[in-house]
């Protein structure tokens, strides 16, 4: 075992050969390595693979001897500062590795023929394997400096991954305000580590907490001082997670590709501000105004994400307000001290919510076959429908994770947010009742994007759809075929962002070339069978590819049967469940108690209170949303909440209020643009002109002054002296005047 712990620091480096071969291949063999593209998700695939078994293995062994190992190196070592290095495995450690592997592995197995006709797929490869260095190097960590570096450097691949498709002004848009929202927080994060250094004198956490703690309990720090630097520490949380005020980047990230925003924006990345505060929370923990504050940010978030996600059309951003709603759920429970309770939620949500965002990615991929490339269309909730008898397994799987997400048993989010919610009640009862609401909430708006997009009948028709679509695809490739010279027309923007479905246009070059679909499969690095009763010839929306549905397919099995890891197998609660005895190192530190005793004839009262407000806000979004097939034919409200649809007499004024608030974000973004950018925007046109009329006009005009004082100095010499003279006697004259006229008047 200590072998195995003493080589772990090699973990976050075994995906980093990917990016670096890839690069090093297009610098020398471009025209090679670009041929070959579709054999890269193999390495990437094989790699994670044996981080995946690497991290299980040390899972399996903190479980049987529940301990912490960690090795340190110095890197730097003055008078003043020491920098080490090294690598922390402890339960938390084991538990993101595990979530960061499998989902990773599946994310790239699904990409591999998401983007095969993208001319990005290279790049995305390696940037979803650097990301995976960064993020495996973060949880592995052993100080805040290191923390802070692969901090950045996974807040950098988000960045570069929103704006994948950087041709497109608003996907541009949103990595910077990404990046821009993300700089807040992490210079509070910033902030907060130079001053926990300051009281502390060290970065490693085992040194930190324990003198952090001893300094609190004998008073011997200023506590106002101490509370500033932990507020600042959750600062770097709050952006990275998503919670408010900091969560306005995170809709707008949707922009990137779906395989990213399941990766990365619902599963890994934004759980990062929820892995360091539950790795800081023995300093946290001490601070009650902190906790208070955790708790209250966390509830906000709870109820905000809900909220705004109940009247949103494009099905990524409806998702992308749930991940942060259920972000707050976690950020809740922290705050709560619930440790367990939120490691346990953090793990069942990634799984369901990875699942669901794959889901969606396979929605748009089949409605490209009518709606053609256009986001705007393909991601539109109002348009979509009837979409079961074409896409059933993806329906099937989608329904998995939407049941999981609103906490109907057995599935694996019920038993994670059911505990929360329990938690809430003795937390505080205001909390718990809008925990409880929310979940009402979640059942509402989830069941809405899923009966929007899967019940009654398509929405969408066309002009240029006849039902003999063909079933070929044009190559987006920035290479083309040999022989090619590029364009030297220049060409729109607006052409690239509005190609249909019969006219895909190359980015690069003159001729576009058509490619059927069974081309893709033939340098595929996976196993390719028959697609599940489709043909090849598409006349409306079809179900995604074997490889894209095998990812869906594993992640089913994990929202169904990973709840099974927070449960007590034992009636009579003697026995720890699996995540408990995982977290007793954790759980000791914290000076909690490590037995989890069970009453079930509580659990069974507290799930059936809950199950019920979830029920009843599936019931709602059945009503308002499933079709109607009874003498009322004509009555459908589908889309009630569709802001292109007239209003009509059943929405009454609550509703619109409802909708306005939800569809516009609460008003947040409108104020961050009128409060901040406008604002800045001004400021920025003030200084300019500042600078250029006062601090240039001053410079300016000591040289234009001198200029012209020369000028009239140059006419005054002549070349004779006796008129030089005749001027210096002028001179003395006038002095002489002044200095009689002076003493005369004193």
């Amino acid at each position: 075992m200590e072998y195995t712990y003493q080589y772990s620091w090699i973990i976050p480096f075994i995906p980093l050969p990917v990016p670096m071969l890839i690069g090093v291949g297009l610098l020398l063999f471009p025209t090679a390595t670009k041929n070959l593209r579709r054999m890269w998700a193999f390495p990437s695939v094989l790699l994670l693979s044996i981080v995946m078994i690497f991290s299980a293995d040390l899972s399996l062994q903190q479980i049987n001897k529940s301990s912490i190992y960690q090795y340190v190196w110095s890197w730097t070592i003055n008078n003043d500062l020491s920098l080490e290095f090294g690598h922390l495995i402890d339960s938390l450690t084991s538990i993101m590795l595990i979530l960061i592997t499998t989902v990773g592995i599946l994310v790239l197995i699904y990409s591999d023929n998401y983007m095969s006709h993208d001319q990005g797929y290279l790049r995305f490869f390696a940037y979803m394997s650097f990301f995976n260095t960064s993020m495996l190097g973060l949880v592995t960590s052993s100080n805040l400096i290191q923390i802070f570096l692969f901090w950045e450097l996974v807040g950098m691949c988000s960045y570069l991954l929103i704006g994948f498709w950087f041709t497109r002004p608003s996907a541009a848009n949103s990595c910077q305000k990404a990046f821009v929202t993300n700089r807040v927080g992490d210079f509070g994060l910033l902030l907060g580590i130079l001053g926990l250094y300051w009281i502390t004198g060290s970065f490693e956490f085992c040194d930190l907490f324990e003198i952090f703690n001893n300094l609190i309990y004998n008073n011997e720090v200023h506590f106002l001082f101490v509370t500033l630097c932990a507020f600042l520490l959750f600062s770097g949380s709050v952006a990275k997670s998503a919670q408010f005020p900091l969560h306005v980047w995170l809709p707008d990230a949707m922009e990137g590709p779906t395989p990213i925003s399941a990766l990365i924006h619902a599963a890994t990345m934004v759980a990062a501000g929820i892995f360091l505060v539950a790795r800081l929370l023995p300093l946290f923990i001490v601070i009650p105004y902190i906790m208070n504050l955790i708790a209250l940010i966390g509830i906000i978030t709870v109820l905000l994400g809900a909220t705004l996600a109940i009247a949103q059309k494009d099905i990524k951003r409806g998702l992308a307000y749930s991940t942060m709603s259920q972000l707050g759920y976690m950020m809740l429970a922290l705050g709560m001290g619930s440790y367990r309770v939120a490691l346990f939620h953090l793990i069942t949500h990634a799984y369901s919510k990875a699942l669901l965002f794959l889901g969606s990615g396979s929605i748009i991929h089949s409605m490209e076959a009518i709606v053609g490339y256009s986001p705007d269309k393909s991601q539109n909730m109002v348009i979509m429908g009837g979409l079961t008898k074409h896409v059933p397994i993806t329906k099937t799987a989608f329904l998995v994770g939407t049941l999981s997400l609103c906490g109907i048993p057995p599935f694996a989010c019920f038993w994670s947010k059911d505990e929360i919610i329990n938690d809430s009640w003795l937390y505080s009862p205001i909390f718990a009742i809008i925990a409880c609401s929310t979940a009402g909430l979640t059942a509402f708006y989830m069941f809405r994007i899923y009966l929007l997009t899967f019940e009654g009948h398509l929405n969408v028709h066309f002009k240029n759809y006849n039902g003999k679509k063909n079933s070929s695809l044009y190559s987006i490739s920035i290479w083309g075929k040999k022989g090619q010279k590029p364009i030297k027309k220049k060409i729109h923007l607006l052409d690239l962002l509005t190609i249909n479905n019969n006219e895909r246009a190359s980015f690069f070059w003159n001729k576009t070339h058509q490619i059927h679909r069974n081309v893709k499969n033939i340098t595929r690095p996976f196993i390719s069978i028959t697609r599940f009763g489709t043909n090849n010839t598409f006349s409306y929306p079809h179900e995604s590819d074997n490889t894209m549905l095998f990812s869906m397919l594993v992640l089913v099995l994990f929202t169904l049967f990973v709840g099974a890891i927070g449960i007590s197998f034992n009636q009579e609660g003697i026995d720890l469940d699996i995540l408990s005895k995982l977290l007793i190192p954790s759980i000791n530190l914290l000076h909690k108690n490590s037995n989890n005793f069970v009453d079930w004839y509580e659990f069974v009262t507290n799930a059936t209170f809950s199950v019920s407000i979830a029920y009843f806000g599936i019931f709602i979004a059945s009503f308002l949303y499933k079709p109607v097939y009874s003498s009322l034919k004509n009555w459908n409200l589908l889309n009630l909440f569709a802001k292109n649809v007239p209003k009509k007499k059943m929405r009454d004024k609550t509703l619109s209020v409802i909708y306005d608030w939800s569809y516009n974000r609460g008003y947040i973004d409108a104020f961050y643009e009128i409060s901040l950018t406008e604002n800045i925007r001004r400021l920025a046109e003030l200084n300019h002109f500042f600078d250029r009329r006062v601090i240039d006009g001053i410079t300016n005009g000591v040289g234009i002054t001198s200029f012209f004082v020369g000028e009239g100095i140059k006419y005054v010499g002549g070349g004779r002296i006796s008129s030089y003279i005749l001027l210096y006697l002028f001179y003395v004259l006038i002095l002489l005047v002044i200095l009689y006229f002076y003493f005369f008047i004193n």
